[in-house]
């Protein structure tokens, strides 16, 4: 047994239905509105060839029949996203985008998908100003002028040229099924909408109708029907993405965006027409005797993951107990310095240049790792210089935690691993044909310049908005695949996926063990401990070493599958309504 056992064992106790009180009181950042639901334990999935991880099991279910029929992992990909988009469409959906990660086994071929959404070719830096003041975010996201083009769909449909083995129609038949024969809700989507937090969904048609029936916010079991949904996916079935981009619902899209009651947007049809999903070369990174791998930008969760874990090569965590004050302190060191780098430099590399080979260059993440006091602290952490880096601003963007992943291995040994939301809770507000549209644009900074400078990740027609989100695999040193993990969380993603493999790489837990984990957080700005765990007993002490620390729910959702030599294993978040199926 891992010394950390015992402390694992007691914090498993506390996984029932809802949070159990902390010691401290709990505090939650009103930028993070999708709200903890409560843990429920989650035991480890074990199947011999094929298995799906994802966020609700009706999703799972589809996968799960997708890869029955002999369907490769993007085949069960696709049928699990479109399930999703119906039954967790406060998460993702098509009216969102993605990031996809995939790994054919017969060649040896790591690639990846870029889906994230863009700008219309229309907006600039000014998007979101009103008589020269900036937005508040909690204004900005709301409405039209938030949408970015959609492109989870565009991504999907490249993939499966590429790797599906099963017709593209096949993948649609339970998404179909479920919208036009019901599905029930769920407790945590009813929560959300008793909450009340988008103003949108709860103001605008035809969301308001759909999600607040009579004025009133669905209940947990309720049988629901989504016919627009299930109408729209028959057409794409038929026809392709362009019944999507193209034709009658194109025209509706963007007529929602552009006669928005609330913030009315730019996206035009020509902007659909010209969305292209971007096939992009994965970043790896040698960490211990493994190879992690994950996304390039506008993606900052594959650099600042693998920033973490370089700067973490520097220190034996594997001597150290997991969560451990030590460990706890080493951890959030570094995703403070990975964090300080993802705010000046990281964005859409087409349109901001990026130092990629700088900022995971070894030389300088040992530097940094330098920089690390083990018994304090640090009082201040600002970017650092890396190779090729150009004069920015630092500046950041709200990103919301309303995200989901999904993990798939198929019977030849291929997978995928995927992240894919809408942004906030419910996006934009605003729903055409059965599906909500995203907020992504928000992921933009608001500010253009600062001080002069400019900031990477801001406004500009046709750019993609950087974004946390990570999905990750791992290969051991034959380049045989060993672990595919990825969780929503907004820029908590960064800490959640980088934790997750901290614990199964250097504290050889098992991937229930991992996923049950509590969860810290620090995005250099303060120590977030999860309430209701043994980490907010750390709280006194870390304080004492110059942190500001705030005990909160911490809402991850971590969908990860790990290859062994008698199977697969995998793992769904307790704090999410997931699980893990396979044959």
């Amino acid at each position: 047994m891992k010394p950390f056992y015992l402390l694992l064992t007691s914090f498993t106790l506390l996984l029932v239905s809802e949070c159990a009180t902390a010691t401290a009181p709990v505090q939650q950042e009103t930028r993070e509105p999708e709200a903890a639901t409560g843990l429920t334990e989650q035991q480890l999935i074990r199947s011999k060839q094929a298995m799906v991880a994802a966020a609700h099991p009706l999703a799972v279910a589809a996968g799960q029949r997708v890869l029955a029929k002999g369907g490769s992992a993007i085949d069960a990909a696709i049928a699990t996203q479109l399930m999703l988009g119906l039954v967790e469409p406060q998460s993702s959906g098509i009216g969102g985008g993605a990031f996809i990660l995939h790994w054919q086994k017969n060649g040896q071929r790591l690639t990846s998908f870029d889906g994230r959404e863009t700008a219309p070719a229309l907006a600039n830096e000014r998007l979101f100003t009103d008589d020269g003041k900036t937005l508040d975010w909690r204004s900005a996201y709301v409405g039209g002028k938030s949408v970015g083009v959609p492109g989870v769909l565009k991504a999907l449909e490249q993939a499966h040229q590429q790797y599906g083995r099963l017709s593209w129609s096949e993948l649609f038949t339970d998404a179909i099924e479920a919208a036009e024969q019901g599905f029930n809700v769920t407790p945590r989507m009813a929560k959300h909408l008793k909450m009340g937090w988008n103003e949108g969904v709860k103001n605008l048609a035809p969301a308001k109708d759909y999600f607040y029936p009579n004025g009133q916010p669905l209940k947990a079991g309720q049988q629901i029907t989504n016919p627009a949904y299930g109408k729209l996916l028959r057409a794409i079935a038929a026809e392709g993405v362009s019944a999507f981009y193209q034709g009658a619902n194109a025209q509706a899209l963007v007529a929602t965006v552009r006669g928005a009651a609330i913030n009315p947007g730019q996206l035009s049809l020509q902007d659909l027409t010209n969305y292209q999903a971007i096939e992009r070369e994965v970043l790896c990174q040698p960490y211990r005797q493994y190879q992690v791998c994950g996304m390039a930008p506008p993606s900052s969760g594959g650099i600042a993951v693998l920033q973490i874990l370089g700067i973490l090569s520097e220190f034996e965590l594997a001597k150290m107990p997991a969560n451990s004050l030590q460990a706890v302190h080493l951890i959030s060191q570094a995703a403070r310095l990975a964090f300080a780098d993802r705010e000046r430099y990281l964005a859409d590399q087409d349109y901001s240049p990026v130092p990629v080979a700088g900022l995971l260059d070894p030389a300088y993440l040992a530097s940094r790792a330098k920089l690390i006091n083990p018994q304090q602290n640090l009082t201040d952490v600002s970017a650092g210089q890396p190779a090729g880096a150009k004069p920015l601003a630092d500046a950041a963007a709200i990103e919301f935690e309303n995200t989901s992943h999904l993990s798939v291995v198929d019977q030849y040994g291929n997978a995928v691993s995927m992240t894919t939301s809408i942004e906030n809770v419910f996006g934009s507000g605003l729903m055409v044909n059965g599906y909500l549209l995203n907020n992504q644009l928000t992921d933009f900074s608001l500010q253009a310049e600062i001080d002069g400078k400019l900031v990477a990740n801001r406004v500009q027609g046709n750019k993609r908005p950087r974004s946390s989100m990570a999905p990750m695999m791992v290969f051991d040193n034959d380049n045989n695949l060993t672990l595919l993990t990825g969780s929503p969380g907004g820029s908590r993603i960064i800490n959640y996926v980088a934790q997750n493999l901290v614990a199964v790489l250097d504290w050889n837990m098992d991937l229930e063990q991992a996923v049950n984990l509590p969860r810290f957080t620090h995005r250099n700005d303060y120590l977030a401990l999860e309430a209701g765990t043994p980490l907010a007993a750390l709280a006194p002490a870390l304080q004492a070493m110059g942190y500001q620390v705030k005990v909160q729910d911490l809402n991850s959702g971590i969908h990860a599958i790990e290859i062994t030599p008698v199977g697969l294993h995998g793992a769904a978040d307790p704090r999410r309504e997931g699980t893990a199926a396979g044959f």
